[in-house]
C-alpha cells in the first residue's frame, strides 16, 4: 500500500497520550495535600456543584425550552446565581482565578466562538464566565446533575456514531447562528475531541459551514505538570481532578482573538475556512499543526506485537474511506462478508470502475485517490488488499482477528496455509510498511516449507513479544523493526494499552 499524496505528513506528535511522570517532591505534595486540602476541597466543590443544580432547575422551570426570548430581570439573576456557583466549583479545584485576555465580541459580530485547544474538563470554566451555550455529546444528558446543569445553558447535542444526529448537528449551529431570536453564542471546541495540547489536531467543519464571522480563542494551561489532559490514553477523569486538586493553583488563560471573517472561497469550501482559523490559533498558541482528527485516534494508537508500525499511509487511508461512508456499519460480521467476497474473486485484479461497482459507490475523485493507494503499477488492484486496510483500521485492537481475516482470503484450502509472498504482503499492508522480507521468520521454524498456517503463526507471535523488531527485515536494506517502528513524542508504541 502506497500514499497517495493526498494527505500532508505532519504527524510528529501523539497528541492522544499523557504519562504522568511525578518526581519525588510532586509525589509527597500530593500525598500531604490527598490528607488535608483535597477533603476540603472535594467537599465545597461537590457543594457548589449542587447549588448550581439548584439555581439551574429553577431557571429551567423560569423558561420556555422551545422559544427563546429577551431575558426578563428574574433570570438574569439566577443567571448570576448560577455564574458565580459554578465559577466557585472551579475555585475549589485550584482555578483561583481565570486571566482573561482580548475582548469577547459582541453577538451581532460573531455568533460563533471557535476555541482550541480542547483538552479538559475544566474547558467548562469558558461556559461558566460567559453563560455561552455550546456543543455536547448526547451521552451528557445522561450525567445526574451535571445533566440539568448543561441543559440549562441551551447546549446542541449530538451523537457521534449517527451521521443523521451530526447532520442535524450542523443544520441547528446554522439556525442559531443565522436566527434573529436571541440565542446565545455559540462555543464550539472544532477538534472534536480531547488532546494533550501538544498541537493542533484537524477541525471539523461544523462550526464553519455557515461561512459566518467567527471569534476564535484559545486555551492555554501553564502549570508545569500536566494533570488537565483528559484524552485517549491518560489517567481517568477522577484521577485528573484528584491531582488537579492536590495542586497549590492551577493556572488557566482563555485570550480572545480578533474575529476572523472568511472570504468567499473560505465561505465556499468550509474546509479551508476551518484550516486557516486553525493555523491562526497555532500560531497565537506557538503550538504546531498536528494532522490527525477524532477519526484517526485508534489508528494512532495501535499497539503489539502487530500493532501498526508506520501510521502515515494508514492514517491517509482511514481518512478516505470515512469520507466515502466505507467505515460506517463494518463490524466483524460485514468485515467476514467481504472477505469472503475476496476470496471469491481469487485474486483478480480490478480497475477503478470495477472497484466502485464492488463498493456500491460512483466512481469519484476521492474513491480514485484510494484505488491509487493499491494500485499495482498497471491501474489495478487486489480486491484483499483493500479488506486487510480496511478491517485494521476498523479494528486496531484485533490485530489477531484482522490476521485471521487476511488469511481466510489468502489460505490454502487443504491445510489452511499461506505462502512466504503472500504473508509479506499481508504483514505490509496491517503494519503500513513496504518492501519486507520474512526468511528470519521461515528459518525459525520447525519445519521451513516456506508456507505457515495460521496457528503457527500466532503461536510464534505470543512466544517472541518482539516479533516485529526480531523476525522482519526490509528488502536490500539491514535494518529492522527495532529503527523502523514508529515513536511518536519519543514513547515507543509498547507503552501504551
Amino acid at each position: 500500500m502506497k500514499s497517495s499524496n493526498s494527505r500532508p505528513s505532519r504527524i510528529l506528535q501523539n497528541p492522544f497520550i499523557l504519562e504522568l511522570n511525578l518526581t519525588t517532591a510532586q509525589k509527597i505534595q500530593i500525598g500531604v495535600m490527598s490528607l488535608t486540602v483535597f477533603p476540603v476541597r472535594l467537599l465545597l466543590f461537590a457543594s457548589s456543584m449542587m447549588l448550581a443544580w439548584v439555581f439551574a432547575l429553577i431557571g429551567l422551570w423560569s423558561r420556555s425550552e422551545t422559544v427563546v426570548e429577551p431575558k426578563t430581570l428574574w433570570i438574569r439573576i439566577i443567571d448570576l446565581c448560577f455564574q458565580m456557583s459554578t465559577r466557585a466549583m472551579w475555585f475549589f479545584c485550584g482555578f483561583h482565578w481565570v486571566k482573561v485576555k482580548g475582548q469577547r465580541a459582541d453577538p451581532s459580530e460573531a455568533s460563533i466562538l471557535v476555541m482550541a485547544p480542547h483538552s479538559a474538563f475544566f474547558d467548562a470554566i469558558t461556559v461558566s464566565t460567559t453563560l455561552c451555550s455550546f456543543v455536547t455529546k448526547e451521552s451528557a444528558k445522561s450525567v445526574p446533575i451535571w445533566k440539568s446543569i448543561i441543559q440549562y445553558l441551551r447546549p446542541v447535542y449530538v451523537f457521534r456514531a449517527d451521521q443523521d444526529s451530526r447532520k442535524r448537528t450542523v443544520e441547528e449551529i446554522k439556525h442559531r447562528a443565522t436566527s434573529r431570536e436571541p440565542w446565545p453564542q455559540l462555543i464550539i471546541y472544532p477538534e472534536g475531541t480531547c488532546s494533550n495540547r501538544a498541537g493542533l489536531i484537524l477541525f471539523k467543519a461544523g462550526a464553519f459551514i455557515p461561512g459566518l464571522p467567527v471569534q476564535p480563542a484559545v486555551l492555554r494551561y501553564a502549570n508545569k505538570l500536566d494533570t488537565i489532559s483528559w484524552t485517549w490514553h491518560a489517567p481517568g477523569l477522577p484521577t485528573l481532578v484528584w491531582l488537579s486538586m492536590c495542586q497549590l493553583h492551577n493556572s488557566f488563560e482563555l485570550e480572545y482573538l480578533p474575529v476572523y471573517t472568511p472570504s468567499q472561497e473560505e465561505k465556499e469550501n468550509p474546509s479551508l475556512f476551518a484550516n486557516n482559523v486553525r493555523k491562526l490559533m497555532a500560531k497565537a498558541l506557538d503550538v504546531p499543526l498536528i494532522d490527525l482528527s477524532f477519526d484517526d485516534r485508534h489508528v494512532i494508537m495501535s499497539n503489539g506485537p502487530l500493532g501498526i508500525c508506520n501510521f502515515s499511509c494508514l492514517l491517509e487511508f482511514n481518512q478516505l474511506v470515512s469520507r466515502l461512508g466505507l467505515k460506517t456499519g463494518s463490524n466483524a460480521s460485514v468485515l467476514k462478508e467481504k472477505a469472503t467476497k475476496a476470496r471469491k474473486l481469487q485474486g483478480q485484479l480490478l480497475s477503478v470502475e470495477d472497484f466502485a461497482q464492488i463498493l456500491g459507490l460512483p466512481v469519484s475523485d476521492i474513491l480514485r485517490q484510494l484505488h491509487t493507494m493499491f494500485d499495482q503499477e498497471d491501474g489495478h488492484i487486489d480486491y484483499r488488499h483493500y479488506v486487510i486496510a480496511l478491517s485494521t483500521v476498523c479494528q486496531t485492537a484485533e490485530t489477531k482477528e484482522n490476521l485471521k481475516l487476511a488469511f481466510q482470503m489468502y489460505q490454502n484450502e487443504e491445510d489452511g496455509s499461506v505462502t512466504e509472498k503472500d504473508l509479506a504482503t499481508i504483514l505490509e499492508i496491517m503494519l503500513g510498511v513496504e518492501n519486507i522480507e520474512l526468511g528470519g521468520l521461515f528459518q525459525s521454524l520447525q519445519e521451513d516449507t516456506g508456507r505457515i498456517t495460521y496457528d503457527q503463526l500466532c503461536q510464534f507471535v505470543d512466544q517472541h513479544p518482539d516479533f516485529a523488531e526480531n523476525y522482519i527485515r526490509f528488502k536490500n536494506h539491514s535494518s529492522t523493526f527495532s529503527s523502523g517502528r514508529a515513536k511518536i513524542n519519543g514513547n515507543d508504541q509498547k507503552k501504551r494499552d
